[in-house]
């Protein structure tokens, strides 16, 4: 790899990362967690075209599902799971059928305080277990742990930032034949992204996203950056989409998203009663972010 490359994947590594599991359509998570008593459902499929070094792989498409639970003490639980398919070349037989199965935990434990003075802050600690068979590169065979660690500040009433810092200590960070690929040794993962409201439903951001593996010689760095966004029919539903891509032979050469993420409040969710719930509208949002 080029010195110039290998630095400015450190650069961005060293200040911020996040897991693959964020908020649609970034792969960096903001610091929002799902609202207590709530169940949100996501979905995205993700169309991409590989890396010449992937031959004789072409294609990925990555149907992608995940739940969130809100729990108190500003926690969330997490599990999602892909559908993969994976198209080769002539004479070379594709690869469909479920992935790697991720289960976590999420803690908001600072929330920005208005006026701001420090960013809101969160971490959150994945499980990925091997459930996509590896032998046709649907998983990794391996048992992933993945720390992270995630900022977000707003730069006004209608523009925020959000950066993570990521370390998966065991396995690695592949989605099918995407991701660093690695059996021994650590991954850093990076992300930054930045998001604006454009107009109370539509929203709109960029993203560059990177990752390292510290066992030399792999050739599975990871760069790539992405532009989409989220439009919200209502306080319950809304539809993501973006355009990706990137170098280097973990990330997709061009890719495009399509999604969507719904709120389904529970009975068991717990209602403050009038004088409680009218103050709370003046300080708090009355659905989970876009």
């Amino acid at each position: 790899m080029h010195l110039a490359r290998r630095l400015l994947l450190n650069v961005i590594c060293a200040f911020v990362s996040g897991p693959l599991l964020a908020q649609m359509p970034f792969y960096t998570d903001n610091a929002d967690v799902t609202d207590r008593g709530t169940l949100h459902f996501e979905f995205f499929n993700e169309y991409d075209g590989l890396q010449s070094a992937q031959f004789p792989d072409l294609r990925q498409n990555t149907a992608n599902f995940k739940f969130n639970y809100g729990l108190p003490h500003g926690l969330e639980f997490d599990v999602d799971f892909p559908y993969l398919s994976i198209y080769r070349a002539p004479g070379s037989q594709a690869s469909i059928g479920v992935g790697d199965t991720d289960t976590g935990m999420k803690w908001n434990f600072y929330k920005a305080k208005r006026p701001l003075s420090v960013p809101a802050f969160s971490a959150s600690f994945y499980v990925e277990f091997p459930t996509g068979d590896s032998s046709q590169e649907l998983g990794s065979g391996l048992t992933d742990y993945w720390l992270n660690s995630i900022a977000e500040e707003s730069l006004s009433d209608k523009s925020r930032l959000n950066a993570n810092f990521g370390f998966l200590f065991a396995g690695n960070t592949s989605t099918g034949v995407i991701g660093v690929q690695t059996t021994r040794g650590h991954v850093y993962t990076g992300g930054i992204s930045w998001q604006h409201d454009f107009t109370p439903r539509l929203t709109l951001g960029a993203e560059l996203y990177g990752a390292i593996g510290d066992t030399s010689g792999l050739g599975k760095d990871q760069l790539q950056a992405l532009s989409g966004g989220q439009y919200q029919f209502s306080k319950t539903m809304s539809v993501t989409f973006a355009l990706l891509g990137g170098s280097h032979i973990a990330s997709p050469r061009l890719g495009g998203q399509v999604g969507f993420e719904v709120d389904f409040p529970l009975r068991h969710a717990n209602v403050p009663p009038p004088a409680a719930s009218n103050q709370l509208s003046l300080t708090s949002r009355p659905w989970r972010s876009p």
